[in-house]
């Protein structure tokens, strides 16, 4: 007899098994099969609905703004949106995770704090210390990541091209890629000033302020860098096609170059929703106007390594400025990832197609790329992460999160299906109404 059975549209990595079911021991799915439900200590049943491997978002910052504190509210938003799995940025709040002491303290609170898993990127100061690189991989991150754009002097700082080219030879070898938000500095500075004081302020300017070539130049340059090791040079977020075009051209010379594709860039226009949305859909790099069409083409040619949500929840005051330059970038989508990204692709592709897609994209690539060995897909021997959809419209409202931000830009959309349960190693942790795991659930998963 099994602990849990869990059936319904079971998708897998290769198919979709209609009347399909999970079985479930020890956290652990140990039996996949259609039909006749198998005996079980608890059997959940879910008709008509997806189920899915959990999602694992690949691109998180729940630390930014209350330092680990915030692990609790972002996995409590996390599983409310069926994800199971963050891979949160190290740009905490004060002390970015640049050590193995600092990674171990991130580690006490995620194990204390978190309700769903956590892996970890770690980061490096100006001046790479190697004892410290060593020390975070030592320590279980699963990738790192650096700015050519400085967001504060400490926490977030610009990396130049030395220390990178430092810090790509010392990782090469050890299968971690290191990611890249990438703008540059004096482009995007010289911009800034000009348009502040032309009195070029308003939302309607962000994208023209931080323009694409700024974000290309800074791609093409790390690519570059990377393309002189052997070593994963990664690009964390594209918001225009030549960017995946860019990253592809050094595929094909031979450099190990991926990219990723934030959900926002694939379902915002900078020419419509800025002007109705404002500082709200203030993210960098910035939501650009036209490009929507053209990322979808990238996604369905298969030139993005993997979707995520680039979560940050900061409150609404620091949203709202009459200067878009005073507003701070970034917004919260860990609970509209999963059925934001299903609902426009079931548009594009028929809901069987969205599906496959959605477990490929949301959690099957991002385990793979991070080395989460037991995460991201519905098979024998993987962690019991679930994430349910039912196939009936939900008009967005991100009041329901009680720990969240009250707001969102995804407000009063209406998605074609919604998270109705999520497990988090064979456990419930979602119910469609309440989160009903306590904080301490969740683990941190260090790099397979």
């Amino acid at each position: 007899m099994y602990d849990l059975v869990v059936a319904g549209r079971v998708v897998t990595p290769t198919e979709i098994l209609d009347r399909g079911w999970l079985a479930i021991n020890a956290g652990t799915i140990v039996a996949i099969g259609t039909g006749a439900l198998p005996e079980a200590r608890d059997t959940r049943y879910f008709g008509a609905s997806w189920i899915l491997p959990g999602a694992v978002d690949g691109q998180t910052h729940a630390g930014s703004q209350i330092g680990f504190a915030g692990m609790g509210p972002t996995s409590h938003a996390a599983v409310m949106g069926g994800v199971t799995t963050i891979v949160d940025m190290p740009y905490d709040h004060p002390t970015p995770v640049t050590t193995a002491a600092v990674l171990a303290d991130k580690i006490a609170a995620i194990e204390s704090l978190s309700i769903c898993d956590v892996a970890l990127y770690g980061t490096v100061p100006t001046s790479p210390n190697l004892a410290d690189v060593q020390g975070l991989i030592d320590g279980g991150v699963c990738a790192f990541k650096i700015s050519s754009f400085e967001a504060h002097p400490d926490r977030f700082p610009r990396i130049g091209n030395a220390a990178t080219l430092q810090l790509l030879q010392a990782l090469d070898g050890s299968g971690l890629p290191l990611g890249l938000h990438n703008e540059d500095q004096e482009i995007v500075a010289k911009l800034t000033r000009e348009f502040a004081a032309a009195g070029k302020t308003g939302p309607e300017h962000h994208s023209d302020s931080r323009p694409p070539v700024a974000e290309l130049t800074a791609t093409a340059n790390f690519l570059e860098l990377g393309a002189s090791t052997s070593a994963h040079a990664h690009i964390v977020h594209i918001s225009i096609a030549e960017g995946f075009d860019l990253v592809a051209a050094y595929r094909t010379r031979g450099a190990k170059a991926t990219a990723e594709m934030c959900v926002h860039y694939l379902l915002f226009d900078a020419e419509q929703d800025m002007k109705r949305l404002g500082g709200l859909l203030k993210v960098n790099p910035p939501i650009r106007p036209g490009q929507t069409e053209a990322l979808w083409t990238v996604l369905e040619n298969g030139g993005c390594t993997f979707v995520s949500s680039d979560h940050s929840a900061w409150p609404l005051e620091r949203k709202q400025n009459a200067s878009i330059f005073d507003v701070a970038a970034g917004m919260p989508g860990l609970e509209a990832l999963l059925p934001a990204f299903f609902t426009a692709a079931q548009k594009r592709f028929g809901a069987d197609r969205a599906a496959l897609m959605t477990a490929e994209l949301l959690s099957d690539a991002p385990s793979r790329f991070f080395g989460l060995s037991k995460k991201g897909r519905l098979a024998p021997g993987y962690d019991a992460d679930i994430a349910v959809l039912a196939p009936e419209p939900m008009v967005y409202d991100s009041k329901r999160n009680p720990s969240g931000p009250g707001w969102s830009a995804y407000d009063g959309q209406t998605f074609a299906v919604a998270p109705s349960a999520t497990f988090v190693r064979g456990v419930a942790v979602w119910d469609g109404s309440i989160v009903a795991a306590l904080p301490g659930h969740g683990k941190f998963v260090a790099r397979g």
